[in-house]
């Protein structure tokens, strides 16, 4: 690692897009770091069920839920949360209710005492929940159902070099969206979770090496972190972050292997 008093490198080294392929059977344990399994949940098919999710939540979680002014909003909150808890409790063995969801410093869940690492995401019309066994992750999901004028947001986040990889995509909306689910994926697996200058993280090429200068993401961030794109279906992206090579992601559709 090359640091001065200023910053410090980091590097990504990014894969994909790749299409992601569900799993057909329940899915085994976490098992060895280096796996990372993913539930994959399309909120349209759960809106009937989001009140049902409401005893899972602890009363934090049931406060924030009150808080939404659209109950399509806070329809999503409760299948998102919901979601998670029905995976903790399965994979931990636990009531979901009973699953204690800490919060780091800057707001990464946690569970107190367990090597399990997790991350929640959600967007207009889904919901992800990923696992790694030890080892830190970040996942995050985004949809082309979105409406997002991309190409402004891109000249303001995004690096010049990155800027000109969308503009010559074939489709630079989702070229758009892969990018950013790789920032935003590494800075939940770091715990820094949002940082304002996106321009910083650089990943438009398979490897990509840059100088990083905001304090805590120095303080939290590791040196490389290996991040895998996939396209879920016609209309979903998301992206994986970790420290440690991502060798295989196994998916399923929620509550499958519950």
């Amino acid at each position: 690692m090359n640091a001065s008093a200023s910053g410090r490198e980091l590097t990504l080294l990014c894969t994909g897009p790749e299409q992601l392929v569900q799993a057909r059977s329940p899915m085994g344990p976490p098992g060895h770091a280096g796996t990372v399994h993913v539930w994959l949940a399309e909120l349209e098919g759960l809106r009937a069920e989001a009140d049902a999710f409401l005893p899972l939540l602890d009363a934090n979680e049931r406060e924030r839920a009150k808080r939404f002014r659209f109950d399509h909003d806070r329809e999503r909150f409760l299948i998102a949360h919901g979601v998670l808890r029905r995976v903790l409790g399965s994979w931990l063995a636990r009531p979901p209710a009973e699953v204690e969801i800490l919060r780091g410093e800057h707001g990464k869940p946690y569970v107190e005492g367990h090597g399990l690492h997790f991350n929640l995401s959600d967007t207009k019309d889904a919901v992800i929940v990923a696992l790694q066994q030890d080892v830190p992750l970040g996942a995050d999901l985004e949809t082309l159902e979105r409406h997002t004028d991309h190409a402004n947001v891109a000249r303001h986040y995004f690096a010049s070099g990155e800027v000109q990889d969308i503009e010559a995509s074939n489709d630079p909306k989702r070229r758009f969206l892969e990018l950013w689910t790789r920032k935003e994926a590494v800075l939940k697996a770091s715990g820094v979770g949002i940082m304002e200058d996106l321009r910083a993280l650089r990943a438009d090429h398979a490897r990509n090496t840059f100088q990083i200068a905001h304090p805590e993401f120095m303080r939290m961030a590791a040196d490389l972190y290996h991040v895998r794109t996939f396209h879920w279906g016609a209309k979903h992206i998301i992206s994986i972050a970790s420290p440690k090579a991502i060798l295989d992601v196994q998916a399923i559709l929620f509550p499958g292997g519950l």
